[in-house]
C-alpha cells in the first residue's frame, strides 16, 4: 500500500509526505525541478544509495512510483545531473498528501536544495487537489525540523520508536494555502465551543453585512440557542440549516436553504426514543418557523462552479461538511464560504486547533478545489448536502 506503509528512513534529508503528478516545471536559479522520469532511475538510485545508510528505496520501487497515480516523484537537476528528488504520496479519497521521501547528493548538502525541494513538493500537492501535506521526521534530526518549522509546518504528534533504529518520529503537517488568493470581506471568528461552528459561521456571515453585530461569546450562544437541535449523539446539540438560517432571517437578511435529501437530519445519531421525540419537534418547528420567516427552499444544492458564482455575486454560504476530509474526524461540521476565484471556493473554517497553537491565519480563507469541495460537502451515509445561502436585501 502506497499511502500506507511507515517509511523507516535514516539520513539527514528525509521527508515524508505526497505531491501531484501535473506539477509544472520550476527553476530556482540553475537548478531546475520537474516530474521524474524513467530515465532518470539510475541516478535516482545512486541519490538514494549515497544519501541513506539503509532502509534505502530499491530501483525497482522507483520505478513503481513513477508508474503510480497516487505517487508524484519530483528530481531537482543541476549542471552536472540530478541532485536530489522528493517523493509524494497522494492519499486516495481525501484531501491529504504525505511527504514519503526526499533526499539531496551529500556532495550538494548547504545549497539550500532541500528547502526547494520541500517548496516544490507543496505546489504539487496543492495542484493535486490537496489541501494538507504531512509528514514525519526523525525526532533527532534538528536540521530538518527546523527546515519545516521555518516552512511553516506544525506538530501533530510523536510516534515512539518509530525507525528501525527505535528514534522516535514526530509528525507535522501543513495547511497548503496556494498562491495569494482573495480573501472576502466577511471577517473570520473561530467557534468558542465544540459544538458552535453553525453558529460561528452565522455570526461571521452576520457581521460581513453588519459590521454592528458583536463578535463575541454570547452572540454565537445566542445564534446557537435559537438554531440548536437540542440533541447529537452525545453532549449539547448541533445546529441544523433551518434553525440557523431562522436566525439569520430574524436579523433582516435574505435566506435560502438547499438540502438533499430534503428530511429531518441528525436523527441517527440519537437512540434514545424520547431525545428523538424531541429532536423530530424542533426540527419540524423549525421548518414551519421558517417558511413564516419567508426563508426559501430548495432540494437542489449547487455544484461548487455555480456556488463560485453565486459568491462572486455576493452572496455568501454556510456549508456542511464532513470533517474528515478537512481535519480526519467523522463529524459534521459547518463553514463559511465567501469568496471564489476560477479554481477554489475561499472559506473561513470557525474550529482552531488551539492545542497545536493555530491562529486564524491557519483556519480563515482556506482555498478548497472545486472538486474537493464537492467531495467534502456531503455528509454520512446518505450523503446529506445542506447549504445555507445568504444575502442582503437592496
Amino acid at each position: 500500500m502506497l499511502d500506507g506503509d511507515r517509511v523507516r528512513r535514516t539520513g539527514l534529508w528525509v521527508f515524508q509526505g505526497t505531491m501531484d503528478k501535473a506539477s509544472p516545471q520550476a527553476e530556482t536559479g540553475d537548478i531546475l525541478i520537474r516530474t521524474a522520469e524513467p530515465g532518470d532511475l539510475a541516478e535516482l538510485s545512486r541519490i538514494e544509495n549515497a544519501a541513506f545508510a539503509g532502509d534505502r528505496i530499491s530501483r525497482r520501487s522507483f520505478r513503481r512510483f513513477l508508474e503510480s497515480p497516487r505517487a508524484r516523484l519530483l528530481v531537482a537537476t543541476g549542471p552536472d545531473g540530478l541532485v536530489g528528488y522528493a517523493l509524494l504520496l497522494l492519499r486516495q479519497a481525501t484531501a491529504l498528501a504525505r511527504l514519503y521521501s526526499l533526499a539531496v547528493d551529500p556532495a550538494c548538502r548547504g545549497q539550500g536544495l532541500g528547502a526547494k525541494l520541500l517548496e516544490a513538493s507543496e505546489v504539487a500537492a496543492f495542484d493535486s487537489d490537496r489541501i494538507v501535506l504531512r509528514l514525519e521526521v526523525r525526532a533527532d534530526n534538528e536540521a530538518a525540523i527546523a527546515l519545516y518549522q521555518r516552512s511553516g509546518y506544525r506538530m501533530l504528534g510523536r510516534v515512539e520508536a518509530y525507525y528501525e533504529d527505535g528514534c522516535a518520529a514526530l509528525r507535522m503537517e501543513k495547511l497548503l494555502h496556494g498562491p495569494v488568493l482573495g480573501t472576502g470581506n466577511a471577517p473570520y471568528y473561530s467557534q468558542t465551543t465544540e459544538f458552535t461552528c453553525g453558529p460561528a459561521c452565522a455570526l461571521m456571515a452576520a457581521r460581513h453585512f453588519d459590521r454592528s453585530v458583536p463578535a463575541e461569546p454570547l452572540t454565537e450562544l445566542t445564534l446557537w440557542r435559537e438554531a440548536t437541535t437540542i440533541y447529537l449523539a452525545s453532549g449539547h446539540g448541533g445546529c441544523g440549516p433551518f434553525g440557523l438560517a431562522n436566525a439569520l432571517a430574524r436579523r433582516g437578511l435574505s435566506v435560502e436553504v438547499r438540502l438533499f435529501p430534503d428530511e429531518l437530519l441528525f436523527l441517527n445519531s440519537v437512540r434514545n426514543p424520547e431525545k428523538r421525540k424531541v429532536l423530530t419537534l424542533v426540527q419540524e418547528g423549525y421548518r414551519s418557523e421558517a417558511a413564516q420567516l419567508g426563508v426559501a427552499r430548495s432540494e437542489n444544492p449547487l455544484e461548487a462552479t455555480a456556488l463560485a458564482t453565486e459568491i462572486s455575486a455576493g452572496t455568501l454560504a454556510i456549508v456542511l461538511i464532513s470533517g474528515y476530509r478537512m481535519f480526519g474526524q467523522k463529524v459534521p461540521h459547518w463553514v463559511l464560504v465567501h469568496d471564489a476565484d476560477d479554481r477554489h471556493l475561499i472559506i473561513h473554517d470557525p474550529w482552531l486547533e488551539r492545542e497545536r497553537h493555530e491562529s486564524p491565519a491557519d483556519a480563515a480563507n482556506l482555498p478548497i478545489p472545486f472538486a474537493e469541495f464537492d467531495r467534502m460537502a456531503r455528509w454520512g451515509r446518505s450523503a446529506v448536502r445542506a447549504q445555507i445561502l445568504i444575502r442582503k436585501d437592496a
